[in-house]
């Protein structure tokens, strides 16, 4: 399967996993090596990422391994994000931010204009931007005008595992897109992760869906496969839906 290529950087893995509320450090680093995937996101505000001794999180993860993501999670303004995203850059010593700019702690929905507010900056200063945001076709245009690297539409939610709520308009998201689109939140199980990368999508990040799992290793490696799976379904083209049945054998040189 192609690469995916973001800011020049190529993963072959198309799965971006999240690191939070895993049982373990132990159950965290065997859930990322069994699901293939190369890229994790880190919440800067949870853990200190110029120590990586200081939380089991950064222990579990190998850097030579992985790409790592700091995270704006839990941030509800503008500023706010952009202060944060500037810690994780200089903390971790990467541009790369995955920017989340919440709009209120109930429903964990983005604040569109504060998060395209944030962006605008971020992409300024040079930051590798991957934009969390809705599933609103017009926000995930003005996201990449504004100089994202990735848009990231949810399918549903943050934690809810509702899986893909509106594929109508993350159809519309990728028809009009110029940059790689990630399904970001919402995924509750594999059937929702194929679901996604079968509609196109260049990628799925996910963390509640394997970190609260009965068996976290086991669903990720099944998120694995399933992004596998859904992308090369995609590549080979679905047939047409029908009203009606139509057999799969010839219906001529048939011996009566």
């Amino acid at each position: 399967m192609e690469a995916l290529v973001i800011a020049g950087r190529a993963l072959r893995s198309r799965l971006f996993m999240g690191t939070a509320k895993y049982p373990s450090p132990a159950v965290l680093a065997e859930s990322l090596a069994i699901s293939g995937c190369e890229a994790v996101t880190v919440a800067v505000r949870r853990v200190s990422l110029e120590d990586p001794a200081s939380g089991g999180v950064l222990e579990a993860i190998d850097r030579s391994q992985y790409l790592l993501i700091p995270n704006t999670a839990g941030c509800y303004t503008p500023d706010e994000a952009v202060r944060v995203a500037r810690l994780g850059r200089a903390g971790a010593g990467t541009d790369w931010v995955k920017l989340e700019v919440l709009a209120d702690p109930d429903t964990l929905l983005p604040d569109p204009t504060g998060t395209l507010e944030a962006c605008r900056t971020l992409a300024k200063e040079g930051f590798v931007v991957l934009a969390y945001t809705s599933d609103d076709p017009v926000i995930a245009k003005r996201l990449e005008e504004a100089g994202a690297a990735a848009v990231m539409p949810l399918g549903a939610p943050i934690g809810t595992g509702q899986g893909i709520l509106n594929p109508n308009n993350l159809r519309i998201i990728l028809d009009r897109a110029r940059v790689p689109i990630i399904v970001d939140a919402g995924v509750g199980t594999a059937s929702d992760a194929a679901i996604a990368m079968e509609l196109g999508a260049d990628g799925v990040l996910l963390n509640t869906a394997v970190s609260q799992a009965r068996d976290p290793i086991a669903m990720a490696s099944a998120m694995g496969k399933a992004v596998e799976a859904g992308r090369l379904a995609h590549l080979a083209g679905r047939i047409p839906k029908r009203l009606y049945g139509a057999a799969s054998s010839p219906a001529t040189g048939i011996v009566r």
